[in-house]
């Protein structure tokens, strides 16, 4: 091999993650029963096995977590759901951090926090806030370099699991996503590359924005993940389900006959070829590595 070639795919070349992503699909159990004679709700740790899994991961007794509700315009509300469900758990120290505006993020405040995290949580809401309050950050940078090289469990659910990946969508619901060309993407926080996520998979009706995602990106591989379901990555590559649902795998690599670059303003998508997975608890997916560096 030419040495210049060799070295330039050694520079190139990226880490394994010792890190581990926990991707949910939104709507997990948190263990929350109703009881109409009391007046606060009970938890029950038995039914929340995603949760639990995130927990588990970690592999210490007494885990620091940062739960992220940025992307939540209730954050408060949503941190304190979180909280609740980890310290029955056994969770002592459980932090939140949130913010509105990217001139809010005080990196030398957040530092020292983030170094110390076992786990950091990325609740639901809006994916597109959290790209812009953190892409390009010292924040990110952190989280990433700690994902690679120390370990850290980064989780995500609904908007939050799917601001991991890029590409990312951020519009397209309903007959808008029937329609060639009105689905759009962007550049989401990339802890995965070459990967859509989409969330409430099936029982929102998915399906088919996610399919247009990938015939227009036939190099990256669609991973719709059903509610109270999660996607469990280790290597940056090696995925098991968990959960109560299923998890939806479209690869659009023999992919054909797509009309999407040339359709009208209302015609609808075709797409040919696609190549459909559909995963339950205890099925294992390697992430294809098409277009290295993936990680």
């Amino acid at each position: 091999m030419n040495m210049d070639i060799k070295k330039d795919r050694e520079m190139n070349s990226c880490p394994v993650p010792n890190g581990i992503l926990v991707i949910i699909g939104g709507a997990e159990d948190k263990g929350q029963q109703e009881d109409k004679e009391k007046e606060s709700a009970e938890l029950d740790p038995e039914r929340m096995q995603v949760l639990k899994t995130f927990m588990e991961v970690m592999g210490v007794d007494d885990p620091h977590i940062e739960v992220i509700t940025s992307a939540s315009s209730e954050g408060e509300e949503s941190f304190k759901d979180y909280q609740q469900a980890f310290q029955q758990m056994g969770a002592k120290t459980i932090n939140h951090i949130h913010h509105d505006e990217r001139g809010e993020i005080n990196f030398g405040e957040l530092e020292e926090r983030l170094n110390k995290a076992h786990g950091v949580f990325f609740s639901g809401g809006d994916q597109l806030k959290l790209t812009s309050l953190y892409g390009g950050t010292k924040t990110l940078y952190l989280l990433k370099q700690r994902y690679i090289h120390d370990g850290l469990i980064i989780a995500g659910t609904s908007a939050g699991a799917m601001a991991m990946s890029t590409p990312m969508i951020y519009q397209g619901v309903g007959k808008e996503e029937m329609i060639a060309g009105h689905v759009k993407i962007t550049t989401g926080l990339e802890f995965l590359r070459d990967v859509c996520i989409d969330t409430h998979f099936v029982n929102r009706g998915r399906f088919v924005r996610m399919a247009q995602v990938i015939a227009t990106n036939p190099t990256s591989i669609g991973m719709g993940i059903e509610e109270n379901t999660a996607v469990i990555i280790r290597n940056g590559k090696d995925a098991e389900i968990i959960g109560g649902g299923v998890v939806i795998i479209i690869n659009g690599y023999n992919s054909r006959g797509t009309n999407i670059a040339q359709a009208s303003n209302d015609e609808m998508v075709t797409i040919r070829g696609l190549q459909v997975d559909i995963l339950s608890k205890g099925e294992k997916y390697e992430i294809p590595e098409i277009n290295p560096p993936h990680k």
